[in-house]
């Protein structure tokens, strides 16, 4: 028993087909074998969303997900939804409001919170962003950044969707 496994899986939009160790990390197989280095790996121990990347439309830790289990899955990576242009607002107003500084949470921030977003709906509350990044740790903004940019967005989106906000 060799302990490799051959998965195929949906990599932003393209199809690919991998021998991984069984238990490889989903953060480690994206960062060394695919060379998509935006998910970090912070704790490793899946508190603190530096590894945040979507499975199935699902945000999950990269650091407690294997490689293995995507078989057959479509992952995204900040990458994927930064090359699509789909987080390009977001990534305006972080900038804008300074809600990166070191950067090392921002990918996995990034990938909660276009999830959040993309739920539909009214436009959240900050109350309902905090809760929702609440698992991605920042040690630089202080969150109050970070809420303002993706609040702006999401009352921006609704705005163009023609909704209240």
């Amino acid at each position: 028993m060799s302990g490799l496994i051959t998965i195929t899986l949906r990599l932003n939009g393209e199809d690919v087909t991998a021998t991984v160790p069984a238990r490889e990390s989903l953060v480690d197989f994206l960062r060394e074998r695919m060379g998509l280095t935006g998910a970090h790996v912070g704790c490793a121990h899946g508190v603190c969303g530096a590894c945040t990347v979507r499975v199935d439309g699902q945000s999950v830790r990269g650091c407690l997900t294997l490689a293995a289990q995507v078989d057959g899955a479509e992952v995204e990576t900040v990458e994927g939804l930064s090359d699509t242009g789909a987080i390009a607002d977001l990534q305006e107003a972080f900038h804008r409001h300074n809600a990166l500084q070191c950067g090392y949470c921002t990918p996995g921030m990034l990938v909660t919170v276009a999830e959040l977003l993309d739920q539909g709906g009214p436009v959240p509350t900050r109350a309902a962003i905090r809760e929702h990044i609440s698992g991605n740790y920042c040690r630089c903004t202080g969150y109050q950044a970070v809420v303002d940019a993706v609040h702006e967005v999401a009352t921006t989106r609704a705005a163009q969707r023609g909704e209240p906000a």
